[in-house]
């Protein structure tokens, strides 16, 4: 009597966030709620595949009756192609494709993939119109006087004196050290 251990099917799981700030904690949960034997996660902007490393481990790693499970489709892919490379990739495996936050679209049919690639042509536009206003506030900002990026590590004063230090023949690194800031802020003066 041959006792075959009937193989099941893995549960792989992908979430995503933009940044190192952000929180996967609820991505994660949602995962781990389905069941998903391995998880993948990217923390790293999504405009392109290759800037979700562990995006690309998940989908090499399905085997034919696998299963991607992805806790948020617009976190997983920002375009239309990629959305659309997504699925075929998987489907290429020989595997299925679930999204949690969109379970009520078939992707086992041509109909629900379809309307999964379109659900990818609108977060692209959102992703779109997200840069497009924020570039026109940026715009707006600056002609009103406002200063953009990071506060500077030097006040205008400790500028001026480090420059005049530097052509005076000191070190730039002893002038970091001097002021408590790293030797590329000194740098940034002389440029």
């Amino acid at each position: 009597m041959s006792h075959e251990k009937k193989s099941r099917k893995r549960l792989v799981g992908y979430a995503r966030v933009s940044t190192k700030l952000q929180d996967l904690t609820r991505q994660l949960q949602a995962l781990k709620r389905a069941r998903c034997d391995v998880i993948f996660s990217d923390k790293a902007s999504g405009k392109t595949m290759k800037a979700r490393p562990d995006l690309r481990r998940a989908l090499e790693s399905l085997a034919p009756g696998d299963e991607l499970v992805i806790a948020e489709w617009d976190r997983a892919t920002r375009s239309m192609w990629d959305g659309l490379q997504i699925i075929k990739e998987v489907i290429d495996a020989g595997a299925l494709i679930t999204v949690l936050d969109r379970n009520y679209i078939d992707l086992k049919t041509p109909m629900g993939r379809g309307l999964m690639a379109f659900m990818s042509a609108m977060a692209e536009d959102e992703r779109n119109r997200i840069i497009t206003r924020t570039h026109e506030g940026r715009k707006i900002a600056q002609a009103r006087g406002a200063r953009m990026g990071r506060k500077p590590k030097l006040t205008p004063h400790q500028q001026q004196e480090a420059r005049t230090r530097l052509a005076n023949g000191e070190k730039t690194r002893d002038l970091a050290k001097s002021y408590g800031v790293s030797i590329s802020t000194i740098g940034r003066l002389s440029a």
